[in-house]
């Protein structure tokens, strides 16, 4: 098991932890509630975290979230097939399935 995130906030670590999850990747939650054990402990040992079972599963793991937390900042994409346009966090066009230029999904 591999230490793959840590924040303060629960529910971030929660979000996380869903979009790991729907890729297929088996985590589990550590210091979920924990916070009551601060003053006694470091803030930073208290906090949520997400562990990998898997070692081999760590590096697609880490880009899943890389990709996630990025994507507040991704602008939306225009389909090449049917011309709609499409919020960045999708990979497949909403309205006709096809898969977004240069996606993961695209050379699978």
């Amino acid at each position: 098991m591999r230490l793959l995130y840590s924040n303060e906030n629960r529910l971030i670590v929660a979000n996380v932890r869903n979009v790991v999850e729907a890729a297929g990747i088996e985590v589990v939650l550590n210091n979920e509630f924990a916070a009551g054990g601060a003053g006694e402990l470091s803030p930073f040992e208290v906090w949520p975290e997400l562990w990998v079972v898997n070692d081999a599963d760590y590096e697609r793991a880490t880009r899943l979230i890389e990709n996630s937390l990025s994507a507040r900042n991704a602008v939306p994409w225009r389909c090449i097939n049917c011309g709609e346009d499409n919020d960045p966090a999708f990979e497949t066009c909403w309205k006709c399935g096809h898969d977004q230029p240069g996606s993961r999904k695209e050379g699978i």
